[in-house]
């Protein structure tokens, strides 16, 4: 994955209601109106919202009727998974080296 898909990812996770959009539409697809019953904004505001998970690939959107149902996409989380992963693996090794140290100095503050 490129670093601006990633960038993009993390963008639109950045904020918390489009978070909680995306918590909605993991557990099955919703129109537009429907995942707007959660928040107290205009059809327009989480419109815009749904073009920035849309734009990121978090979500698709088909159009059915007058209806436009929203549908959670995995691919660029897990990408972003992967991603904080590696700094997680590195985070690990470090507090291991760090306990490691504690317990061969005998946890002593040595002041």
């Amino acid at each position: 994955m490129n670093s601006d898909h990633l960038s993009m990812t993390f963008a639109a996770l950045a904020d918390p209601t489009r978070r909680g959009m995306l918590e909605r539409l993991a557990s099955g697809q919703a129109t537009v109106s429907e995942l707007a019953e959660s928040y107290e904004m205009s059809l327009a505001a989480v419109s815009k919202h749904l073009k920035v998970l849309e734009k990121a690939g978090l979500i698709s959107r088909t159009k059915e009727a007058q209806w436009r149902r929203c549908r959670f996409e995995g691919a660029p989380l897990r990408d972003a998974s992967a991603w904080v992963k590696k700094y997680t693996a590195f985070w690990e090794i470090q507090l291991s080296q760090l306990d490691d140290y504690i317990k061969k100095s005998g946890g002593k503050n040595n002041d």
